[in-house]
């Protein structure tokens, strides 16, 4: 399943996946994601795959890179929090592609990339 992390800066939008990601868990995120499009044009993203997650099933990784692609110029910023290797080496082979910044963090650096997500925005001082 994928969580909405609460309580984010305005133009922040937190996903992070529990248990066993699947095809349906995206479609109940994608409304979250249009909602903020329109009230902020550009997003930024934090995705955590820490140590609740277990992995996709087929149909979530397709729904995971159309995700990322279907939004790909919607946002600013996005923070991948995971110490998956596999997970890892595919954002930097697909981080090339983002128009926005992206950025690695290790589990343990949750609260960095937080941080750094909600940098320069008017509401995360």
């Amino acid at each position: 399943m994928i969580e909405l992390i609460h309580g984010l800066p305005e133009g922040v939008v937190g996903i992070e996946a529990v248990g066993t990601v699947t095809s349906a868990d995206y479609q109940a995120v994608t409304p979250v994601i249009d909602e903020a499009l329109a009230a902020h044009g550009k997003i930024r993203l934090i995705h955590i795959l820490g140590d609740r997650f277990d992995d996709f099933t087929a149909g979530g990784v397709w729904e995971d890179g159309k995700f990322g692609l279907s939004n790909a110029l919607s946002f600013e910023r996005i923070a991948v929090v995971t110490d998956r290797d596999s997970v890892r080496r595919l954002v930097k082979a697909a981080g090339w592609a983002a128009p926005g910044e992206m950025r690695l963090f290790a589990n343990a650096e949750r609260d960095q990339a937080l941080a750094w997500t909600s940098a320069d925005l008017p509401s995360a001082r």
